[in-house]
């Protein structure tokens, strides 16, 4: 059950664009799934590709030998991704149809780059899974759902590709969609929507298919046009992290200073009363500014800089917080971990976490548990976590941060580790409720 709620005091309609007329989502799924078939010809059949990028398109098939347009080749844009006949990077997207407007992100299928398909995720309303009707479903789907729950996107669609090559069987259909909602259910996914398809040939992408008259459902671009969507930002609890302080340019008001940053959290308006963490310094919101000059409100996910009306001491890393609801600060996390890096995270390894503006020494104290992909049972004996494992973690940080649980506030409920050594991200954490139990 997702707590986000509706602040008392909405928005100004039209601040904002929509929900409803903005959806974000990712394709996963295992390698040769046809994820970025299946993207090419959305946007091939959705007149979402541009005359020069058609002839382009056509010029590289000919050049790979392939009979027609490989609509592959239009979101697999490295060099080394069109060599291999694989996704490698996150690809993103942009198209639009009359009912809404679509940002794409095409992750890799590969096992060595789950962690592109963490990033594409995190930020989506909802996620395509790929299964290749031929193989059913891999160890790779498998783990790109559990990803997809652990990261709480709110839909889930379950496109089951290369119908053809089945001969359109609606026994194969039923079979997988039925594994594959029984194993989201395990996940707490409770909207799991199976859709049968033809990529290469467009059956069921953009318009119905008459190759299978057994299927009732729309096709998958009307689904995607008609998902009705909540907000993915929290409305209700005011989270305005620091990122920079600002100083007047003039002389005269040298002593005057605004605090940037992005919401993340809640709606401010100008009299508004904050607190400043950590401090705990009472003030009130004086104005609300942006480039284009002040406004009367902000609300996630909006970029300004507030002034305030007193003189409190505060810079990058601490945050705003209205009073009386102020996140908790925590000295040990207690967390679901998404393991990116080679080198395993272990007892006593030492990282830096990245939490909004953040950024903390942190200590690793153990493994509660390495979660089994395929069967979803834990395992408490593991001790570490290797690249892609998913498990429940402990840590213990050098300063305190104020972070929600990952399941009201996306951006305060989650933080990244950086290996101190190699400076690289090691893995993604997501903070839970004391007593919360996933999956």
């Amino acid at each position: 059950m997702d707590n986000r709620k509706t602040d008392d005091r909405a928005p100004t309609p039209g601040r904002l664009l929509p929900a409803s007329e903005m959806l974000r989502f990712s394709t996963a799924g295992s390698v040769d799934d046809g994820k970025s078939t299946l993207i090419g010809r959305l946007l091939h059949d959705s007149k979402g590709i541009f005359e020069d990028q058609l002839v382009a398109l056509e010029r590289a098939s000919r050049r790979r030998g392939t009979a027609g347009i490989d609509l592959a080749l239009l979101t697999d844009g490295l060099r080394a991704e069109r060599e291999q006949g694989i996704t490698i990077d996150v690809a993103y997207r942009y198209f639009a149809t009359p009912r809404r407007k679509f940002i794409i992100a095409d992750t890799p299928g590969h096992l060595q780059y789950t962690r592109n398909m963490v990033t594409g995720a995190s930020t989506a309303d909802l996620s395509i899974v790929l299964v290749d009707a031929r193989q059913g479903m891999l160890e790779q789907t498998r783990r790109h759902i559990v990803i997809a729950a652990l990261l709480r996107v709110p839909h889930l669609v379950a496109a089951i590709n290369k119908m053809d090559l089945v001969g359109y069987d609606e026994i194969v259909f039923r079979a997988i969609a039925s594994e594959v909602s029984a194993f989201a259910g395990k996940l707490g996914l409770g909207e799991v929507t199976c859709i049968p398809i033809s990529a290469v040939h467009g059956a069921n992408v953009v318009e119905p298919s008459s190759e299978m008259p057994w299927y009732a459902g729309p096709p998958l671009l009307e689904h995607l046009e008609s998902v009705e969507l909540e907000s993915a930002h929290d409305l209700r609890h005011v989270r305005f992290p620091v990122q920079w302080v600002i100083r007047a340019a003039a002389a005269a008001d040298r002593d005057e200073r605004s605090y940037a940053g992005r919401v993340e959290g809640g709606i401010l308006r100008p009299g508004d009363p904050v607190v400043a963490l950590p401090s705990g310094i009472a003030t009130t919101i004086r104005a609300i500014e942006t480039y284009d000059g002040p406004i009367a409100e902000a609300f996630p996910p909006l970029s300004v800089a507030v002034r305030l009306a007193d003189d409190v001491d505060l810079g990058r890393g601490m945050m705003l917080v209205a009073p009386d609801d102020a996140p908790r600060a925590r000295r040990e996390l207690d967390a679901l971990a998404c393991w990116l890096d080679e080198t395993p995270f272990a007892p006593g390894r030492r990282y830096w976490l990245a939490h909004t503006t953040r950024h903390v020494r942190a200590v690793a104290i153990e493994v509660v548990h390495r979660l089994n992909i395929n069967t979803l049972e834990r395992d408490p004996t593991a001790g570490s976590l290797g690249p892609n494992d998913v498990g429940r973690v402990r840590l213990a940080l050098a300063e305190p941060i104020f972070g929600d649980p990952y399941r009201i506030n996306r951006s305060t409920g989650s933080a990244i580790l950086i290996d101190e050594a190699t400076n690289a991200t090691a893995g993604a954490i997501l903070l839970l409720e004391d007593g919360e139990v996933w999956p």
